[in-house]
């Protein structure tokens, strides 16, 4: 009796060691709302369909030209056409631009570089980067939501690793989402798509994420704009880039992580520590 009492007790001391950090598992249940989505596509098609039906008439040989923008040849045609048409029709220039945009954005489809140099051709240099942020900003924004309803652990189940790595990379800067968020966007670290679509999944609250993809597609913005201005000159999408327009990222992008390094210097008693 006197012998198992302090085996016992000693049992009742030992705490039990922590278990390690795991990448968190979906549940088995997934809650997606795919009428919901379903929806919001019906309602772009509304809306791009709306748009076509008020474009002015087209002449016959300017018609194989409407159509979306694959490479820069098209870019160019469809440039030259819309132009034409533009001064009579700005509102409808201007709303088709924007519908495609957002919608391609929303759906996470790949060509909007193209849209961008377009409305460098066709509109102010401060017009075409407000429409270009705007529009980025709310198709991103509809593609986090459209993430959100489709079910957060059916993203966790088909890119986990992916989703684990950048949640390691973001809880340093739980405290600095807007600047995080600029900093992703002027940057190529990470596609677009993929921001989009785990930043639901990681709870990155929708303010930042929208104001964070507004101000940083700006910088990278302003190289295509600039392009799209001697859109007939273009002879490929990389001209864009030099060195002058590299420094502008890096200039950017340091500006962007200035005040999450202010901070750190702060708090590291003068030490600057860069994780």
């Amino acid at each position: 009796m006197s012998s198992e009492a302090p085996e016992s007790t000693s049992r009742r001391r030992q705490k039990p060691e922590s278990p390690p950090p795991e990448v968190p598992k979906p549940p088995k249940q997934i809650t997606s709302h795919p009428w919901l989505v379903l929806l919001i596509f019906i309602s772009f098609a509304v809306t791009i369909y709306t748009v076509y039906s008020n474009f002015p008439q087209v002449a016959e040989d300017e018609r194989p030209f409407l159509k979306y923008p694959r490479n820069l040849e098209d870019a160019k045609n469809l440039g030259r056409v819309l132009s034409k048409y533009k001064e009579n029709n700005y509102d409808v220039v201007l709303g088709a631009i924007c519908v495609i945009y957002c919608f391609l954005q929303s759906f996470a489809i790949p060509g909007s570089i193209f849209l961008t140099i377009l409305s460098g051709y066709l509109f102010p240099f401060h017009v075409a980067l407000l429409l270009v942020c705007s529009c980025s900003a709310l198709g991103a924004a509809v593609c986090f939501q459209i993430s959100n309803l489709l079910g957060k652990a059916l993203i966790l189940r088909l890119i986990p690793e992916r989703v684990s790595t950048w949640q390691e990379e973001l809880s340093k800067h739980r405290d600095n989402f807007l600047h995080y968020m600029i900093f992703l966007r002027v940057t190529p670290i990470l596609p677009n798509w993929f921001i989009n679509i785990v930043s639901p999944v990681l709870d990155v609250p929708l303010s930042p994420f929208f104001w964070g993809t507004f101000l940083g597609v700006a910088p990278p913005s302003f190289l295509y704009i600039q392009a799209g201005s001697t859109l007939e000159q273009l002879t490929h999408t990389s001209v864009a880039w030099s060195w002058s327009s590299v420094g502008l990222l890096t200039v950017a992008a340091g500006a962007s992580l200035a005040p999450i390094l202010w901070k750190k210097w702060r708090g590291g008693g003068g030490a600057l520590k860069i994780e």
